[in-house]
């Protein structure tokens, strides 16, 4: 990890910046995949797979006796413990639900807002060097709170053609209603125009590399919704030195795993603790099965010492992480002070890993600074607010003649006399 004492504002920008490729890098790629599906379907997605997964696939749809197969030999204790998560996302996703809201805003003038589903959703699950089974629940259970009709899920084959059991079994416990062994770009592609076995949605969700990312974005040319841009994990740790270094090595390393594009960054207000989190990780890592992805990703991320907690506060508001996790004594101060941040995790006992899998939060989060603009997914990602109104005779006489000036004075004729034939027959 690179040390960085006390940087000027001026630097901030490029030291803040993700080890990740721009749009530009990736869109011609990204154009040839939509065009390929767009013209030959299936039979692109089919040699798609071929060659950037590395198996050649009879059927890319799984069956039911498939998704029976493999839970048969999921550990009981495993089921549970994604039963235990499910229950908690559930409890805090419909807790998010909201009322309708309707006002008489002017007498006989009645306005209100209702909800209501997206029909069609696609959700991409990562699988590569770790199938996120986790994120399976964090979109298929707000979805079906919401009413989706049809929850379509994608994620990419291992060597054997097949996806991990755990996210099958997500899947049925969840109510996904098809699912598909496609990956990458070809799989946002499948979802965009739809094949003849894979449908075309109205609103594509999920995390993803930076070719999925980019995928998803350019998805949105073609009448697509997308949650958010959600590109490789990162983290920001800010913490001071009465914060636990093993605790914060931990948090590091945990989202360094996730990929070699994946990055952390501590920042602190000292450099003791600074020191001490640096022989933690080199510690830790050690031990970690997926050391090598781990490292590349160390390699990619920052310890920044910051003189004071103001400072601090404006570098990690400049960064927008995220996750964010909080380890000081004066944890209020950042609560209080965060604006830009997809998740906030506060204090010691509170690690990155509890949102991730079972503290009730989603884990689908806008990255590479989007969190300045972007929510995370949450119930509202799976609906649309619609506005009804309803006008009697005493509402429009009420309100006609503002009407009538307004359109007037914006050169409508049109507008003004859709009210002025209607308030000649109600005088």
């Amino acid at each position: 990890m690179q040390l960085i004492d006390n940087p000027n504002k001026n630097e901030w920008s490029e030291i803040l910046k993700r080890p990740t490729q721009t749009v530009n890098d990736i869109e011609d790629l990204v154009n040839q995949v939509f065009q390929d599906v767009i013209k030959n379907g299936d039979e692109a997605i089919k040699a798609l797979t071929l060659k950037f997964d590395g198996v050649n696939l009879e059927s890319n749809g799984v069956t039911d006796l498939d998704i029976d197969k493999a839970i048969a030999g999921i550990p009981a204790a495993l089921q549970n413990a994604i039963k235990n998560a499910k229950q908690n996302i559930e409890a805090f996703h419909k807790a998010q639900r909201t009322p309708t809201v309707k006002v008489e805003t002017t007498r006989g003038v009645l306005c209100w807002q209702e909800k209501r589903p997206i029909e069609n959703v696609g959700i991409y699950i990562p699988g590569g060097t770790a199938p996120l089974f986790s994120t399976v629940l964090m979109l298929a259970i707000p979805a079906q709170i919401a009413g989706c009709k049809k929850i379509v899920l994608c994620s990419p084959p291992n060597k054997e053609g097949k996806l991990a059991p755990e996210i099958l079994y997500a899947a049925k416990l969840c109510g996904v209603t098809q699912i598909f062994k496609v990956g990458g770009i070809q799989a946002i592609a499948g979802l965009t125009f739809g094949t003849e076995t894979i449908p075309k949605v109205n609103k594509i969700f999920g995390p993803g590399n930076q070719f999925v990312t980019v995928a998803k974005q350019l998805a949105t040319k073609f009448g697509v919704a997308i949650d958010m841009p959600a590109g490789p994990s990162e983290l920001l740790v800010v913490a001071d030195g009465s914060a636990n270094a093993a605790y914060i090595a931990s948090d590091l390393l945990s989202q360094a795993e996730h990929g070699t594009d994946s990055q952390v960054i501590l920042v602190s207000t000292s450099k003791g603790l600074l020191d001490s989190v640096l022989d933690e990780i080199n510690s830790q890592i050690k031990g970690l099965p997926r050391r090598s992805i781990a490292e590349k990703a160390i390699a990619n991320s920052k310890l920044i010492y910051i003189e004071n907690n103001e400072l601090a506060l404006e570098l990690i508001n400049e960064y927008g992480p995220e996750h964010f996790i909080i380890c000081t004594e004066d944890e209020d101060f950042y609560v209080n002070g965060i604006t830009n941040a997809g998740s906030v995790f506060i204090g010691d006992y509170t690690p990155e890993s509890a949102g991730d899998y079972a503290s009730g939060t989603n884990h689908t989060l806008p990255t590479n600074g989007f969190s300045k603009a972007y929510s995370g997914v949450n119930l509202d990602s799976f609906f649309k607010s619609m506005t009804f109104q309803k006008i009697s005779k005493e509402g429009l006489l009420n309100i006609g003649e503002t009407i009538e000036l307004m359109a007037e004075a914006e050169g409508l004729q049109a507008h003004k006399n859709a009210v002025s034939i209607r308030l000649k027959d109600l005088k």
